[in-house]
């Protein structure tokens, strides 16, 4: 069920939330922290996937010839983030009561991932040449905004599952959301 959720979450956030193309790609708010931290990361992993394809499929066929691409862009970051994650929240912490500090480092390690990557496929494909170096960097300062607003969106979801704790407790989210690790 969860993966169901962040697919559908997914989705929305490639489809509904504003996305502009910048330089070598699109600039998304793809809250894959916040994913992680409320779901845990096989449902992340399996909904950023799911939801890409969903989205490739039915409103950006052009898209899946580089499927496979866009979903390592996603999910090797994914994982990046999940062990920081392992190492940064002490395991007597729940992710309900992260600080904007390791909200930050979170979200920083999975956008810099997103652009390291569209990096290196557009180095990939293209050659190391001063246009394609040009647009890449022009795709990572736009992704600043993302790693500004990322990190405060993971804090009001969490602020929130925190508030509503009687309906986030329980198998549609991860367990380490309300309680610390074992």
């Amino acid at each position: 069920m969860r993966s169901v959720i962040t697919t559908a979450l997914v989705f929305s956030f490639f489809e509904v939330f504003p996305h502009e193309p910048v330089g070598v790609s699109e600039v998304h708010l793809i809250l894959g922290s916040t994913l992680l931290l409320m779901f845990g990361a096989g449902a992340a992993a399996i909904g950023l996937a799911c939801g890409l394809l969903v989205q490739g499929l039915f409103f950006a066929p052009f898209d899946l010839p580089q499927y496979g691409m866009n979903v390592t862009t996603l999910l090797v970051p994914l994982y990046a983030v999940s062990q920081l994650a392992r190492r940064l929240i002490p395991a007597g912490t729940a992710y309900v009561d992260i600080s904007y500090r390791q909200a930050l480092a979170l979200s920083t390690t999975y956008q810099g991932g997103i652009v390291l990557w569209v990096a290196f496929w557009a180095i990939y494909g293209h050659g190391a040449s001063l246009a394609t170096m040009t647009e890449v960097a022009s795709f990572g300062a736009a992704y600043m905004c993302v790693v500004l607003v990322e990190p405060l969106v993971d804090l009001a979801v969490l602020w929130l599952a925190k508030r509503l704790a009687a309906f986030t407790q329980g198998p549609l989210f991860n367990t380490r959301l309300h309680a610390a690790a074992i």
